[in-house]
């Protein structure tokens, strides 16, 4: 298992955000019980199936150095269920952007408000590097940070494991890479895509990992320094 972080030697710290902030188990299933409610007034379930598509074809796309891949999650799923692209876009804002943010606060991870102030106290710089659009989720989770780069923006146009965003990020804030930590909840996306970059990892797992360095909550030790709102000492 790899070292875990000195948290002296990080200087500005990017957090993923879906199972990252919130428990995403969690909030799938309280989505799931409105989709099995919208598709019993429906007499259909062609929404629960069209998602199911589209969050495949996305999951794809991420193997896939595709440029275009911003129209190619919503052409691809229209192919296999008879759509528009424009109603599969409608269909994935409304069910994977817009209806969850209710959801959101009560599914979010112990800890991670008192996580970013102690973080700021003690002079690191926050910011959100996410595959899908992430300021209202933010908002909707009680937390700010700095920057937000998501794959969905004109200027990144590529998903993780592709460390555009990253590096968008690096070259935004001025950080070395060296200096920089990724936190997610993935490691065929954040840790790779942290990797690529020549930044440290931190990934949220309940098992070990011999790569990547792992956390299991946020009351873990790794984050006690941070938790107590005190200054970490000077290095030596």
């Amino acid at each position: 298992m790899k070292q875990l972080p000195d948290w002296n030697d990080i200087d500005l710290v990017v957090f993923d955000v879906d199972g990252t902030l919130y428990d995403q188990r969690r909030l799938r299933r309280a989505m799931l019980g409105q989709l099995l409610r919208d598709a019993w007034h429906a007499r259909s379930l062609d929404t629960l199936r069209t998602l199911r598509t589209f969050r495949q074809v996305r999951e794809a796309l991420g193997e896939e150095p595709e440029a275009d891949f911003l129209r190619l999650q919503y052409a691809r799923t229209a192919q296999q269920h008879r759509k528009s692209e424009d109603e599969v876009r409608l269909l994935a804002t409304e069910w994977l952007e817009q209806r969850p943010l209710p959801s959101l606060a009560a599914c979010r991870y112990a800890h991670l408000p008192a996580l970013f102030d102690g973080m700021r106290a003690a002079g690191k710089r926050i910011a959100v590097f996410s595959d899908y659009p992430a300021v209202d989720k933010l908002k909707a989770l009680g937390l700010r940070a700095e920057l937000v780069v998501c794959a969905t923006d004109p200027d990144i146009g590529r998903l993780k494991p592709d460390p555009a965003g990253l590096q968008s990020i690096l070259r935004q804030t001025g950080v070395a890479a060296r200096r920089t930590l990724m936190v997610g909840d993935r490691f065929d996306r954040d840790a790779a895509a942290a990797q690529r970059a020549g930044v440290h990892s931190l990934i949220r797992s309940r098992k070990p990992h011999p790569d990547f360095a792992t956390f299991g909550s946020y009351a873990d030790p790794v984050f006690q320094p941070l938790l107590t709102g005190a200054r970490l000492p000077a290095a030596a």
